[in-house]
């Protein structure tokens, strides 16, 4: 009996441990995903960034979703999650995030960063 018991438990920490590493994993992957979202904010060329009004560069607008992401700490899973919670809309005024091309076209940031998930899902398949 002691080492059924004992087999048990050995399946057991081994299935944790699995689940643990796709755990790991699928983080690894998610910050990935974030990553290159903030980075394609980064590095738009001519665009603004458009807070509360306000327009800010690429750059300005990364850090600024950098600074969120980081408050934002376990409630930022996934890079729907900081879609939805950081880089959408301002916390304070409430107000959609937008994005203004060098041509004059604005969307709000969300439809911006939701064709740039997209993009990434499509390549990494």
């Amino acid at each position: 009996m002691k080492g059924f018991v004992k087999n048990i438990v050995v399946i057991a920490l081994a299935v944790l441990a699995l689940f643990s590493g796709a755990v790991s994993a699928g983080d690894t992957i998610e910050k990935k995903k974030i990553e290159f979202l903030i980075a394609a904010v980064e590095n738009l060329q001519g665009a603004k960034f458009l807070r509360n009004s306000t327009e800010h560069t690429g750059k300005e607008a990364a850090e600024h979703l950098r600074m969120k992401l980081q408050k934002a700490g376990d409630r930022v899973r996934t890079a729907d999650d900081f879609i939805r919670l950081c880089a959408s809309k301002s916390f304070l005024s409430g107000k959609p995030y937008m994005i203004r091309s060098s041509g004059g076209e604005t969307i709000t940031s969300e439809e911006f960063f939701r064709e740039k998930l997209k993009e990434y899902n499509a390549t990494v398949k």
